[in-house]
């Protein structure tokens, strides 16, 4: 990795970093534990399409536990190492099919944010009667996956003309 690109991809982890903290400010609320609009994410959905996968990986993995340790506790990395490197998974390999959007891309990544973390309070509360959120967490997934992906297709082209 050249200095060049070290340098923009700590710049990209720093500006994920604001975002989470930007929206941590924000009194945000869909009435159901732990939903957020994920403005990081955008900066998460721009990597993978114009960096190599791990570079994006380093900076996801980067930005959670930062966040987690600066702004929050031990809990709150796990339910996010969860859903964010789930989440970074599943639009890797569907943005190697090609098939979709980059905003169709980001609603899987919504999703499958919120299976990662149910899946984890599954296992930490021990009881399944949390997986009555699924249909919640899902919705929200699916509207805060959509925003940030027609977010993330306006500010792309941007990128792409300043030779990123």
């Amino acid at each position: 990795m050249t200095t060049k690109r070290a340098a923009y991809c700590a710049m990209l982890t720093a500006l994920a970093m604001i975002f989470g903290y930007v929206e941590a400010l924000i009194p945000f609320g869909f009435g159901i534990p732990g939903v957020k609009l994920g403005l990081a994410n955008i900066v998460i959905v721009l990597a993978l399409y114009i960096l190599p996968v791990y570079q994006a990986f380093v900076i996801q993995l980067m930005r959670i536990v930062l966040v987690s340790f600066l702004f929050g506790n031990l809990p709150m990395m796990l339910y996010s190492l969860a859903g964010g490197l789930l989440s970074l998974l599943t639009m890797f390999f569907l943005k190697q099919g090609n098939g979709l959007s980059i905003v169709g891309v980001s609603i899987a990544g919504g999703v499958s944010h919120n299976i990662g973390q149910l899946i984890v309070a599954v296992l930490v509360v021990q009881n399944l009667k949390v997986a009555f959120y699924f249909p919640a967490l899902m919705m929200a997934g699916l509207v805060t996956g959509c925003l940030i992906g027609m977010l993330a297709c306006r500010i792309k082209p941007v990128l792409d003309k300043m030779g990123t």
